[in-house]
């Protein structure tokens, strides 16, 4: 069993969404790796930061990000494992990148309580505020804005007293 602990920069951005690790940002490993019977066991942390944008008020944001990963690198001409030594190396590269990028969140938020942007202005809300004006009803729609929950109450009552005429 050996144990390392190195940092590298990302060799590209790693992530698509609204937030992602920069090229060049660094990562940190903490690696253990195991000689087992079927290959090296590689046992991984890795700490970096990731940037981007909030999903609900576009602000930016950059928080920390801590991945752990376990995977098993056969020998070569075992086809069982996903991963393959090369030349009595355990190229980590592929295998961290995958964990960093589903480890990012998909609507990332700069605060859990996030209200957003005001749909009329634009600006951004903070927590307790409303916006700015009610939304506007659609004039095909607005016939409705009549209609109370005794409506129907009234109606029938009107066709009962026709009835009896």
């Amino acid at each position: 069993m050996r144990e390392f602990a190195f940092s590298v920069p990302a060799p590209s951005k790693w992530g698509e969404g609204l937030v992602a690790v920069a090229e060049g940002r660094n990562v940190d490993l903490a690696v253990r790796l195991e000689a087992v019977h079927e290959g090296i066991l590689t046992t991984a942390e890795a700490d970096t930061v990731y940037e981007g944008v909030c999903g609900r008020c576009l602000t930016e944001l950059t928080h920390p990000l801590r991945i752990e990963i376990q995977e098993l690198f056969g020998y070569p001409g075992d086809e069982a494992s996903d991963f393959q030594l090369q030349d009595d190396h355990v190229d980590l590269e592929t295998a961290v990148r995958d964990a960093i990028v589903l480890a990012l969140p998909f609507q990332p938020v700069c605060r859990p309580d996030c209200p957003g942007l005001d749909p009329e202005t634009g600006q951004r809300l903070t927590p307790g505020t409303e916006p700015a004006a009610q939304a506007q009803i659609d004039p095909r729609w607005a016939a409705l804005s009549a209609y109370t929950p005794d409506h129907d109450d009234a109606d029938n009552r009107a066709a009962d007293d026709t009835e009896k005429s």
